[in-house]
């Protein structure tokens, strides 16, 4: 039986690292468990995912992507100008906090607060890693069929 490679009906267990074009570490599972996703089950960023696809257990790469195919470019209209009277009195808002807010669908949204006035309060609610050029380092370790019981079709 040949070696399973990273494609679409293949669970992936990997280990992996995200940094910044600078070197520093954003995440990573090196001192967890490792992490397994199986492909197009939308965990993972399709650019991350397709980067991935042909490896096999035991490749290690170092892949580089771009924002617009990472967390996307940053959004100006994601930048929010609240009343703020719409913030309880006693919260402490800063530059810097990250304030949990509830989207249409009442789905958790976060928001990153980036000034405050006596009247109003800015929030950017892009993605933290929007608009940035990220490199993840991959140690795949492992690449079964997602349903071992399925029949492959090819």
């Amino acid at each position: 039986m040949s070696e399973q490679r990273i494609g679409p009906g293949k669970r992936v267990t990997l280990h992996f690292s995200v940094l910044l074009m600078d070197g520093s570490v954003v995440d990573t599972t090196k001192q967890k468990a490792p992490a397994t996703f199986t492909v197009g089950d939308g965990n993972l960023l399709p650019g991350f995912e397709q980067s991935v696809f042909g490896l096999k257990a035991g490749d290690k790469r170092s892949i580089v992507l771009e924002a617009e195919n990472a967390f996307g470019p940053h959004n100006p209209d994601n930048i929010q100008t609240m009343r703020r009277g719409a913030f309880s009195r006693d919260m402490a808002l800063e530059p810097g906090l990250i304030v949990s807010f509830a989207d249409k669908s009442k789905a958790e949204l976060p928001g990153l607060i980036q000034s405050v006035t006596e009247d109003q309060v800015v929030v950017d609610f892009n993605h933290p890693l929007a608009g940035k050029d990220l490199t993840f380092q991959v140690e795949i370790i492992n690449v079964v069929d997602a349903d071992s019981q399925a029949v492959q079709l090819q």
